[in-house]
């Protein structure tokens, strides 16, 4: 399962429903576009000298997934994709969905936006 920043920061909350359904998988991954958008959010935060060694730490712990050739063809199916059907999504998320796409993996995320991606799997919590 790939974790979205949203899921991250439950995470990292301590959020019991998120921590259920983390529970149950086998393994999880982290874009690396995540850990951009949460080293950013990391920058004006009071909580940064806490958080900051935890998402160190993730980073050993979790499968980093970067962006490749394949996730770059991916990203542009999924961006045609959604021009066509008229329901576009943060550039963002749509290089955490062609990552998620390749790697033939659920998102976990409760931005709803990511359902209308074809072909992916969103698990909210």
């Amino acid at each position: 399962m790939i974790l979205d920043t949203n899921g991250l920061s439950a995470w990292f909350d301590g959020d019991p429903s998120i921590i259920r359904v983390l529970s149950n998988q086998p393994m999880l991954a982290l874009p690396v576009i995540v850990l951009g958008e949460y080293q950013y959010g990391l920058h004006g935060s009071r909580l940064r000298t806490i958080l900051e060694p935890r998402l160190f730490q993730l980073e050993r712990l979790l499968r980093v997934l970067d962006i490749t050739r394949e996730t770059a063809k991916a990203y542009a199916t999924v961006r045609s994709e959604l021009k066509r059907t008229g329901k576009l999504i943060p550039a963002n998320d749509a290089w955490i969905a062609a990552l998620a796409i390749e790697h033939g993996m659920p998102v976990l995320s409760r931005d709803t936006h990511f359902d209308h991606v074809p072909g992916l799997k969103r698990v909210g919590w």
